[in-house]
């Protein structure tokens, strides 16, 4: 640790750029900051039935989901809360984000990638009449009706890396690829 602080004040980093996730709504003032560099999740508020979720893409119906919520991710939060619900690991510079459904009553339902310019809209139905929203696990209550649109922000954010470590190495390490476990 202190070998990286110190390749750091000798200006030895990079600073790569992420992107954040930007959401808003239609009929509720969403109190919490609306931005995300992780993921936005759509989440069912009681733990009695799962919710419907109709997922647009620039307008279009991509999906009815009936689940127990569904994750948007960024590429840096595709390895968190997304991946552990079976989503796929995006790479950092790719321009895109991922839609993976929590818990899907069908079995047909799988996550899908799409370029992270093009703008999602969320309607949300419940038997609770309300469901939770939280953008990077700061949650909120929404009533069923609200009209939930997430699109890339207007800004990213730099994370200060190592110069030497790559993505693919990190994978590696971290997930154990290519290791072993017999021994």
């Amino acid at each position: 640790m202190e070998e990286a602080f110190d390749e750091i004040y000798a200006g030895k980093y990079l600073a790569e750029p992420r992107r954040v996730l930007h959401l808003t709504s239609e009929g509720h003032v969403l109190k919490g900051y609306p931005y995300g560099l992780n993921e936005i999740a759509v989440l069912k508020r009681d733990s009695s039935s799962m919710i419907t979720i109709r997922a647009y893409i620039n307008d279009e119906l991509l999906c009815s989901y009936q689940a127990d919520g569904l994750i948007v991710a960024t590429p840096t939060g595709s390895t968190g809360y997304s991946l552990s619900v079976g989503g796929p690991i995006l790479v950092p510079q790719s321009g895109t984000i991922s839609l993976t459904p929590v818990a899907p009553h069908s079995l047909n339902v799988r996550p899908i990638v799409i370029r992270d310019d093009w703008e999602i809209t969320l309607d949300v139905e419940s038997r609770s009449h309300n469901f939770l929203v939280a953008v990077d696990g700061r949650s909120e209550t929404c009533r069923e009706g609200t009209k939930l649109t997430i699109r890339r922000a207007d800004y990213f954010v730099r994370i200060v890396k190592r110069c030497h470590h790559s993505f693919f190495n990190t994978l590696r390490e971290k997930m154990m690829w290519g290791a072993d476990s017999r021994s």
